[in-house]
This record gives C-alpha cells, sequence and structure tokens, in this order.
C-alpha cells in the first residue's frame, strides 16, 4: 500500500485531479451549470486546503485499488478503462442518487456531469496507470 509506484502515482494523480478539475469545473463548464443549477450550494471562494486534501485521499485510493487491479500490467488504455468505471459509478451511480434525492441541478446539468466525471476519472486513471509503469522494477516492465 505504501510502495513507492501506489506514493508517486498519488502525488502525480493529487496534482491532476486538482489542476483537472479547475480547468474543466472552474473555468470550462461554470457557465453551463450556472443555467442548470437549481440550489447554489457553492463556497466562495472554496477552502482550498480541504480541497487538495480531498484530492490526496482520493487520489491514494484511486492509485491502491489500481494497483490491485491492474495485476502488475500497467498501461495508459489499462489506466484510463479503470478511471472510466470510476467515472460511471461516480457520474452515473452518484450523480443519478443525488438527482433522485436533492435538488442541486437539473437532469441535463447531471447528464452532463457523469460525461465530464467519466472523462475526468479516464485520464486520471490514465496518468496513474502511467506513473506505475514508469516506476516498475525492471523485470516488470515487459
Amino acid at each position: 500500500m505504501f510502495a513507492k509506484q501506489n506514493l508517486l502515482a498519488t502525488v502525480v494523480a493529487t496534482v491532476t485531479m486538482f489542476v483537472l478539475g479547475y480547468l474543466i469545473w472552474g473555468v470550462a463548464t461554470v457557465g453551463f451549470f450556472e443555467g442548470h443549477t437549481i440550489t447554489d450550494v457553492m463556497k466562495d471562494p472554496p477552502d482550498f486546503p480541504i480541497l487538495v486534501l480531498s484530492n490526496l485521499i482520493a487520489a491514494f485510493a484511486l492509485s491502491t485499488v489500481y494497483g490491485k487491479w491492474a495485476r502488475g500490467y500497467h498501461s495508459a488504455g489499462g489506466g484510463f478503462e479503470f478511471g472510466i468505471w470510476i467515472g460511471i459509478f461516480m457520474g452515473l451511480g452518484v450523480g443519478l442518487l443525488w438527482y433522485s434525492t436533492s435538488n442541486l441541478m437539473d437532469m441535463t446539468g447531471h447528464l452532463v456531469e457523469a460525461v465530464l466525471e467519466i472523462v475526468y476519472y479516464g485520464i486520471v486513471g490514465m496518468v496513474i496507470a502511467l506513473m506505475y509503469k514508469a516506476t516498475a522494477p525492471k523485470a516488470e516492465k515487459a
């Protein structure tokens, strides 16, 4: 769990999650989601130390699960596939749960959010896989 591969993948995934999350939700889609928000619950400004901590915890969990899921075979495509499944769980599973139990966004907002999360976690999974591959012992890199 605290192997070099996992820890380095965690650090790089944390940075990726923070930067990519900011670019997607903090810059590119702000206007779109303003039009599909029913109840605005956003903090202005966000609590950045807690945001970074949450990314670190999520990256560690994802990296640890990926390490067990990949079984020593690390590739960009495999990592992207892993991330897509995480994105489906988060975007559709949890997103539709939120839609059914709260008034945060309309259905269009939740569906777009699901697509964004699938892509986002796909990229994060790919980054984790590439870090595992880059830091694998020589015999494992084959």
